[in-house]
């Protein structure tokens, strides 16, 4: 079953972002075109061979919990050996760590093309990764060669505790407590909830990263540290062998992505749980928080990466499945039609394909942001693209997530009845997708961010850089007469965005915080179409380019043409939302403010 379209990628990549450009760079000059090619067909081949074939199974033989122990999906084990013996799990890490200093850009596309065969699994190498980069960029020397190596190997396995029962998302009132002890030690007490991966049996030890107040730290966010708690005690000179007083209380019954158990954790419920402080004291969340807009952006990807792989599933579906007949030609004795000629389920395609691709190359563009941020040698590039990517990174996660379960609702609609049983992995995808607009802060929590945060962040810096970038696209896409209204319709848009910024700003000048973040979602999805319009007027010309001035095969003839047409497609059914979305916006009835004109619930 086919997932993912291998010749996007390769558009968006090499036609659309440049990646190859990046190699001109030091950090990455070990590579080329074909060293990148190898690594997609690399991963390509892991996510058909490994990941999708036990797709379905794994989702049925979910993991057990026996006798204080986690047991996975076999197919786990073989994921995480070939992932880690291909190079993959440590392809972004410094040549040092027998990485291979891959970009992000192109990393990114292996982690899609991997979530599209299967979206839980990859979450156990992710996490592996996630706790190296933190170790590496707040551990002492001791601390990095002592975890690095077994965590990139795909010997240890790795988690991020944050969440606890009575905190949620709330993390300044974490209670877990850190005990300093003589040896430079700590005792770590208290419980974690909703931990991924948090117990399994393919990794000989698994690194726990977990935020704690250390005894007598001030309350609230800047009293939390992060401390490095392994499953198993470390051998000499960090602890002796044995049990480590962590405990696997329970496991969660998910309504998706099954295949990666979600924890209940207790530390030190014998009072013998050992941590080590990672980077320095009372600073854990900033910590965490650096590695969390990465962790952002994936959540978005694998989004878009489950309705990838729903819109391959619900086209294929289409084209094999009659029903009816056209509605021009109704006719009892003509042969029933596919119904990939009907024009709803047109539409329902061609917004599963709009949503994808659109989604994925703003996706992509953050991720080529980071990697533009890591090889800038001024501080005026660095700050530019550190201002859009912390602008950018929850729009991104946000469209992502939002409008991934969108397109996978719409592949599930397609095709009907069989889309709701387990005949057909529609089902399956809706359930895994549904969880993302939770993953790494809610959608309302990221819209809060955005508007409460970002927006104003450096006098608005970011906001203005964007305007800057977008309006380029804009200026460039002017070149050819087809594009006209799409720019018109795009720079109306831009001018409504900035009315309705200036307008909630004002509200927050006059100090009423709620009823200026009331409708922060809103905001969110306003900026997020506007954001995914700009990527498609960039791929729709350089589609368009292409076609005029190269001599192209007739598949590429095709592949451009459905760009253009795709882009047409979103700006006339999903640009068009920006109205409805304004005038909300822009309305000053307060409804759902306490204390205001309250409506009774």
């Amino acid at each position: 079953m086919k997932t993912f379209s291998c010749r996007n990628i390769q558009f968006l990549l090499y036609e659309v972002l440049n990646a190859e450009s990046l190699t001109q760079f030091e950090n990455f000059n070990a590579h080329d075109r074909e060293t990148f090619d190898m690594t997609l067909d690399t991963a390509t081949e892991i996510s058909e061979k490994i990941m999708l074939a036990n797709y379905m199974d794994s989702d049925r033989k979910q993991p057990e919990l026996e006798n204080g122990h986690v047991k996975v999906h076999e197919g786990v084990h073989a994921f995480i050996k070939a992932y880690a013996e291909s190079g993959l799990l440590a392809a972004t890490f410094p040549l040092e760590w027998e990485g291979q200093q891959l970009p992000k850009t192109v990393n990114a596309a292996v982690e899609y093309i991997c979530m599209c065969g299967h979206n839980s699994f990859i979450m156990f190498t992710d996490l592996a990764v996630g706790c190296s980069n933190l170790i590496l960029n707040f551990g002492t020397d001791e601390q990095k060669r002592q975890f690095i190596p077994h965590l990139l190997s795909g010997k240890w396995g790795g988690t991020m505790c944050l969440t606890e029962p009575q905190a949620g998302s709330s993390l300044s009132d974490i209670s877990t407590m850190a005990t300093p002890q003589a040896d430079g030690t700590y005792k770590i007490n208290g419980q974690k909830i909703f931990i991924s991966a948090g117990d399994q049996d393919y990794a000989e030890n698994i690194i726990h990263l977990v935020l704690a107040r250390i005894k007598g730290a001030p309350k609230g966010t800047k009293g939390i540290s992060l401390f490095i708690v392994p499953k198993m005690a470390l051998a000499p000179p960090l602890g002796a062998g044995g049990l480590n007083d962590v405990a696997s209380i329970g496991i969660f019954h998910k309504m998706g992505q099954k295949a990666t158990p979600a924890l209940h954790l207790g530390f030190g419920e014998n009072n013998e749980c050992v941590g080590y402080l990672l980077g320095e004291a009372h600073k854990g969340l900033p910590q965490m928080f650096q590695i969390m807009n990465g962790a952002r952006l994936g959540v978005g990807l694998t989004g878009i990466s489950i309705a990838s792989a729903a819109y391959y599933a619900s086209l294929q579906y289409a084209h094999e499945r009659t029903q009816g007949r056209r509605l021009n030609a109704k006719n009892a004795q003509n042969e029933p039609t596919a119904i990939l000629n009907h024009p709803d389920v047109r539409r329902m395609l061609l917004t599963q394909k709009a949503v994808v691709e659109g989604a994925l190359a703003f996706i992509f563009q953050c991720y080529d942001y980071m990697d533009l941020l890591k090889v800038s040698e001024t501080i005026e590039d660095k700050t530019k693209y550190d201002a859009l990517l912390e602008l950018l990174t929850p729009v991104a996660k946000t469209y992502g997530a939002e409008m991934g379960i969108v397109s996978v609702n719409q592949g599930l609609q397609v095709l009907g009845g069989y889309g709701y049983t387990e005949d057909f992995p529609l089902e399956q995808m809706a359930r895994d997708v549904r969880i993302m607009s939770i993953y790494e802060g809610t959608t309302g929590i990221q819209s809060q961010a955005l508007l409460g945060r970002q927006v104003t962040r450096n006098n608005g810096l970011g906001l203005k850089l964007w305007r800057e970038e977008v309006q380029k696209e804009v200026t460039e896409a002017t070149n050819y007469e087809l594009f006209t209204p799409y720019c018109n319709a795009l720079t109306n848009a831009l001018q409504r965005f900035e009315v309705v910024t200036n307008h909630l700003l004002g509200i927050a000048g006059q100090g009423d915080a709620e009823v200026f973040m009331a409708d922060a979602t809103l905001y969110m999805e306003f900026f997020g179409i506007l954001n995914v319009a700009w990527q498609w007027l960039r791929m729709g010309q350089v589609a368009q380019k292409a076609l005029l001035t190269q001599n192209v095969s007739e598949d590429d003839r095709v592949f451009y043409e459905s760009k253009i047409q795709t882009m047409q497609f979103f700006y006339k059914y999903e640009l068009s939302k920006i109205h409805y979305l304004a005038d909300c916006l822009l309305n000053t009835e307060v409804l759902t403010v306490v204390g205001e004109r309250e409506i009774i619930i």
